[in-house]
């Protein structure tokens, strides 16, 4: 092989820098190293597919084996790397079958993602409990909700899914009531989606409200619309453990035990990163792997990209893991074109992200909440509105919540957060943009954004808030 790229992880970051770096250096090889049979696959599809809005898992592939094998990458499945030599170039690999093997590397990317985290509960070997982190778990979750008698085996329809799995699950008695064990982004999300399933559902946050990173406005917003659709929201309420033999029965919180037959644990993620344990990396912001401006790592031709990797906050300026997909696809694809001879920045985040709950949409971006606004080194302002997301009289118009947050000394807009029912998730990468060109909250009320009574009032629902800001950063 001629100066081989080699890529760990066949998923967003891997395969975007795989790709990328075919197209800008035909004349070297890449290859792509998974040790498992998925790949490239839309992680924040799952919970619409367990509710039952898309019809089959494949729809959730953006690219099959076949057409990696058509950009000319030698993907190889199956095959897992086990340890990497950074003073020989060589990483070393074991196949599913048990051989293992060494490949030398010109330049070598880690892209070996985040796995969820389980805190204190053990959902191995408990039939009807779940962690959501991966497709095999989305096809066992679907068919574990389903009635054994109208479970449609087709909509497990991807060849790399695990049948065994699926139709063990498959078999077993339909569930009435889940537990979900976290109110972040996939429990709210399942709450939906099991919701929609005719579940009764039980969400159980740690803190006092759901979404921490929205801020309290969102998650008060949020909480009263699961409510209204019938989910139950235990906030302020950590759970302490998953009950039952065999299959989970209960979940015990607050010294009872609530009666259930579906629990799925989101208590978080973590980056996979031990594979360059020993290497003598340098780790950074929650035990990622610490990359520079080009996706570099401390060591010699060793790059990391997506949900392994930090970067650079564009407010603070300082090393952040915000593990999100935009993050890892545009990060891979950089990488692949440094590697490929055009360095190309990775580029800063701001952790800009939406989420949606029933009607609710919810985003969020910067710094918003007050605690890690002072720990970066600001003098937070912050200001909450409600204005309609149309003109009043047109069809549709509805409450949007917009909260902003400003440093009071320089008046720059350090963060933010939307809610409401009507386009208003859209409306967050305003904000982003504006986070990204460092404007001030005076700046951001002065731009020249669209009116039309079907798309937005004459002032825009954050102009509206920019407004209300710059006064009280002027008083």
């Amino acid at each position: 092989m001629t100066d081989p790229f080699v890529v760990v992880g066949a998923d967003a970051a891997g395969l975007s820098a795989a790709s990328k770096f075919r197209r800008e250096a035909p004349d070297r090889d890449v290859v792509v190293f998974e040790k498992g049979r998925w790949i490239s696959f839309a992680y924040c599809g799952m919970p619409y597919f367990i509710e039952g809005r898309i019809e089959r898992i494949s729809n959730l592939l953006s690219l099959s084996p076949s057409e990696v094998d058509e950009r000319g990458i030698d993907l190889r499945r199956g095959h897992e790397v086990v340890g990497v030599d950074p003073d020989d170039g060589r990483v070393a690999v074991e196949t599913a079958d048990g051989d293992r093997l060494e490949q030398a590397y010109s330049d070598l990317l880690v892209a070996t993602g985040g796995r969820a985290v389980t805190g204190p509960f053990d959902v191995r070997g408990k039939d009807g409990a779940f962690t959501l982190h991966d497709m095999d778990a989305a096809a066992a979750i679907d068919a574990y909700v389903a009635d054994p008698d109208e479970y449609d085996p087709g909509r497990a329809d991807a060849p790399a899914v695990d049948r065994e799995r699926v139709d063990r699950n498959a078999a077993l008695p339909a569930p009435e009531t889940a537990a979900i064990v976290g109110g972040g982004y996939v429990g709210v999300e399942m709450a939906e989606a099991l919701a929609g399933r005719g579940l009764e559902v039980h969400l159980f946050q740690r803190s006092e409200h759901l979404l921490p990173p929205f801020g309290e406005a969102v998650g008060e917003r949020v909480e009263a619309e699961l409510e209204e659709r019938g989910v139950t929201v235990h906030t302020g309420s950590p759970v302490e453990e998953l009950v039952g033999d065999g299959r989970i029965e209960a979940v015990a919180v607050d010294g009872e035990s609530i009666a259930v037959d579906l629990a799925v644990v989101g208590v978080g993620i973590e980056p996979n990163a031990e594979l360059l344990s020993g290497t003598g990396v340098e780790l950074g912001e929650g035990g990622a792997i610490r990359t520079d401006e080009y996706g570099r790592t401390s060591l010699p031709d060793v790059y990391a990209a997506g949900d392994c990797a930090t970067a650079t906050h564009a407010v603070t300026g300082e090393e952040a893991w915000m593990p999100l997909g935009l993050t890892a696809n545009r990060s891979g694809r950089a990488v692949g074109a440094t590697v490929a001879g055009d360095p190309t920045p990775v580029g800063d985040i701001v952790g800009t992200a939406v989420v949606k709950a029933f009607d609710q949409e919810c985003g969020r971006v910067g710094l918003v909440e007050e605690k890690e606004a002072v720990e970066a080194g600001f003098d937070p302002v912050s200001e909450t509105v409600t204005a309609g997301s149309r003109s009043g009289y047109y069809p549709g118009a509805a409450e949007t919540d917009v909260t902003l947050v400003a440093d009071r000394d320089t008046k720059r807009l350090i963060g933010g957060s939307i809610v409401g029912p009507d386009r208003a998730a859209v409306r967050i990468n305003t904000l982003a943009t504006a986070l990204e060109a460092d404007l001030t909250v005076p700046e951001l009320e002065r731009l020249d954004l669209a009116y039309a009574p079907p798309f937005s009032p004459v002032w825009d629902p954050v102009l509206v808030a920019a407004k209300v800001l710059n006064g009280s950063l002027e008083g």
